[in-house]
């Protein structure tokens, strides 16, 4: 009943959603001007839906790519719809995705809705084009470049060491767990050492608030999820706004990315305001935590479903740890680049559970594409998931096999992290984070999944049902099954 009467709750908030976007819209005049040139060119194929609705019922009362998969059939790689009061444009092929990402990227900005826009930050680089963005894109690219990660590896296995003792020995949720350990290597990166427990808590709490709200319809009713939202996203900007003032005091800015953040300077010599600061500290936590938390949820079932590749995996990591002297000395930079199966298991891992399934932009200007028009002010949806998942692109693509890449996959059909001036700048963090809790957890490790794990739910990046519940319990190294052989057979 609790169900039900959650559903319908959704449902009632998309509709008031919807009709009060819809509203603005239309006070804003929002269209194109429908020029003689104009008049030549058709829309896409598609369904626009219900009045006021469009399709949004369909797309949330279902599984997204059932949505998708089912329009493609009906009308080709390319359709029309309207989602959440928006009218939009779906593209489903490569050449379509890198037209919109890179070679026409500024006829495209990248567009969120205001009330998901208002608990990130206005000024978090990703809401933003031009040299604001290129300037601040550089700053966190830098930070997360090879020359830095290869100092952080140290904190990365730390968070990995203490997330997996946690779960040592009872039964909890995956992705729960590595959303703890996405955060904690968020929060290293952002601020090296020098959080104190004290305030990495607050950070936390606030921050987890912040999130549910985020992930929710924007209600602002006292009691909501939204309205607590944006009350922590306050304490939060006061919590950050108390360690840069104790930093200026201290004359050491540190050598983390908030340091950075705080040294910087444009061409003018003018510097980052506080607020500017700290959208973007909010900015790397909110990118950093969730999608890598599903991808890391998805490779340990992917790696549970495929025993033979599990030992491929063991053998090769074994060789590292037995390099480390059976543990005792840390992890490099330079092993983690040498995990070639481990890599290829990441990427498939990748590609099949597709975590970011499109993105969104809004066409500046109208655009042609194929003879179809895509207006001013619509929005644009890349499906990376379609691409991912084509037999064009990929040979049997329905099936879990890492040895797929051990030729490099054509370029443009594999878009994990996104592509052109606006792809992820911390691709590099999130698959060192990968590979380093992979080698703990096959090395020191063993587990069992409780329960089923063929289900999938949305909340909103698609992760197995209940998290992907497991038991997990330390062993001895001396007790892993070394199978050197299944490394050349399976990946």
């Amino acid at each position: 009943m609790a169900f039900f009467f959650f559903q319908a709750l959704i449902i009632a908030s998309i509709v008031v959603v919807v009709l009060l976007d819809v509203s603005s819209r239309r006070r804003r005049g929002a269209g194109h001007s429908g020029g003689p040139e104009q008049k030549k060119l058709t829309l896409p194929p598609g369904s626009m839906g219900l009045p006021y609705v469009g399709e949004t019922l369909q797309l949330y009362s279902q599984n997204p790519n059932v949505f998708f998969s089912s329009r493609l059939k009906s009308y080709g790689e390319i359709f029309k719809t309207n989602l959440l009061g928006c009218p939009c444009v779906m593209l489903a092929s490569a050449e379509a995705a890198r037209m919109v990402l890179v070679t026409q990227a500024h006829l495209f900005k990248p567009t969120y809705p205001p009330s998901k826009e208002r608990l990130i930050g206005p000024c978090a680089l990703f809401f933003h084009q031009g040299g604001y963005h290129l300037r601040l894109r550089r700053l966190v690219k830098g930070a997360l470049g090879p020359d830095a990660l290869r100092s952080l590896v140290p904190d990365v296995e730390a968070a990995v060491a203490s997330t997996l003792a946690a779960w040592d020995g009872r039964v909890a949720s995956t992705f729960h767990a590595m959303k703890r350990l996405s955060f904690d290597v968020g929060v290293a990166t952002v601020f090296g050492d020098r959080l104190d427990g004290r305030r990495k808590e607050e950070l936390k709490r606030n921050y987890s608030a912040v999130e549910r709200g985020y992930n929710s319809f924007p209600n602002p009713l006292p009691g909501s999820r939204y309205n607590n939202a944006i009350k922590a996203r306050k304490r939060l900007r006061a919590i950050l706004g108390d360690i840069l003032a104790e930093r200026r005091a201290q004359g050491d800015l540190g050598g983390d990315l908030l340091g950075d953040l705080m040294r910087s300077r444009d061409d003018g010599g003018a510097a980052l305001s506080d607020d500017q600061i700290a959208d973007n500290v909010i900015g790397v936590l909110f990118a950093a935590q969730d999608t890598t938390a599903s991808v890391l949820t998805w490779i340990l079932k992917y790696l549970t479903d495929n025993p033979k590749l599990l030992e491929a995996v063991k053998a090769e990591q074994m060789a590292v740890y037995k390099a480390n002297e059976g543990g005792k000395r840390p992890l490099t930079w330079t092993q983690t680049r040498s995990m070639a199966v481990t890599h290829r298991v990441i990427l498939e891992s990748l590609r099949m559970a597709s975590i970011i399934s499109f993105t969104f932009r809004e066409a500046v200007a109208d655009v042609e594409y194929k003879g179809f028009l895509i207006p001013k002010g619509w929005k644009v949806m890349p499906l990376f998931r379609n691409i991912h998942h084509s037999p064009e692109y990929f040979q049997d693509p329905q099936k879990f096999d890492p040895s797929r890449f051990k030729v490099a996959p054509r370029a443009g059909t594999f878009l994990p992290f996104g592509s052109g001036v606006h792809a992820c700048p911390g691709n590099e963090l999130a698959k060192l984070e990968m590979l380093v809790l992979v080698h703990r957890l096959v090395t020191a490790y063993r587990w069992e999944v409780v329960g089923s794990s063929d289900e999938v739910a949305y909340s909103p990046f698609p992760v197995p049902r209940h998290g992907l519940r497991a038991r997990l319990w330390r062993q001895e190294a001396a007790g892993v099954v070394h199978a050197a052989a299944a490394a050349a057979s399976c990946a």
